[in-house]
């Protein structure tokens, strides 16, 4: 009579996850397999580190291997749990929207570092991480985000109630500032701004799987740039600042589109790799 199957531990399954994703080139393997095993039983870094010694259930095993298997293709992890760490707080992220990430928490901080304002306008908000987080900061506040996907839209609309928020941010289809009306404090923004010839380079987590719309407007990447310089003059109060994300190598031609619109950059504030990431104009 055979022995019954040797049931794995939950190191085992992770550390064979891990060699599957290094095979299939994910950069940060092991980091990736702990994260998914993390969701697949629902149980924080901690909690995980105490039972890693415990046999994995098969329940558990099937989640966690299909998880690893959507990974090994290239997945982000946020679509794969749906859900991203942004600003101390958790997001919904679908494949309608861009991955939340650490160097647009430069915008974040340097809005933050100025006086808080009244009204806030996010023009492209998409998952809605920058305004919704604003808001949360700033409890006086009230927002407006704007995007051309309605599928974006409601991703944001459901953060917005997750953070509690929702009675303050107003989630709005539109093309930019086309349509917009009022004045606001601070006008914030991560246009689409990788170039087109650039494409081709991007990571398959980015490439593959985010939207394009939302990633690149086509040719030198900063069609979205001009049209917001163009179209913000009535909606920028006196005293009132705009921050727009940029690429690391986009600073110069984005200040010639900004002057060419009557706006000067105040600063250019680079992110925690030391890399050109946001453009401030205080008027």
């Amino acid at each position: 009579m055979r022995g019954a199957a040797k049931v794995p531990i939950r190191a085992e399954v992770i550390a064979r996850a891990a060699a599957r994703l290094a095979g299939a080139g994910v950069a940060a393997p092991e980091r990736d397999a702990r994260l998914l095993y993390r969701w697949a039983v629902d149980l924080d870094g901690a909690a995980l580190s105490a039972v890693l010694s415990d046999p994995a259930t098969a329940p558990e095993i099937g989640r966690f291997e299909r998880a690893v298997t959507a990974r090994a293709g290239r997945a982000p992890v946020s679509q794969i749990t749906g859900v991203r760490e942004f600003w101390g707080r958790r997001f919904r992220v679908t494949p309608a929207v861009l991955d939340p990430r650490p160097e647009t928490e430069t915008l974040v901080a340097a809005a933050l570092a100025g006086p808080p304002v009244r009204r806030v306008l996010d023009l492209g908000t998409g998952s809605g991480c920058i305004l919704l987080s604003l808001l949360a900061e700033w409890p006086q506040a009230r927002g407006v985000g704007v995007d051309i996907s309605a599928a974006a839209l409601e991703v944001a609309a459901s953060n917005a109630i997750s953070l509690g928020v929702a009675d303050r941010a107003e989630l709005v289809t539109g093309d930019w500032c086309a349509g917009l009306s009022g004045q606001f404090g601070l006008i914030v923004s991560n246009p689409p701004y990788v170039a087109a010839g650039e494409l081709a380079g991007l990571a398959p987590e980015v490439r593959l799987h985010e939207p394009l719309e939302a990633l690149s407007p086509g040719g030198d990447g900063l069609d979205a740039t001009r049209r917001i310089a163009a179209g913000i003059g009535a909606l920028l109060a006196p005293g009132g600042r705009l921050l727009i994300e940029i690429g690391p190598r986009q600073a110069a031609a984005v200040g010639r589109i900004l002057a060419a619109a009557g706006l000067a950059v105040s600063a250019v504030l680079p992110d925690l790799d030391g890399r050109d990431r946001v453009v401030l104009v205080e008027i």
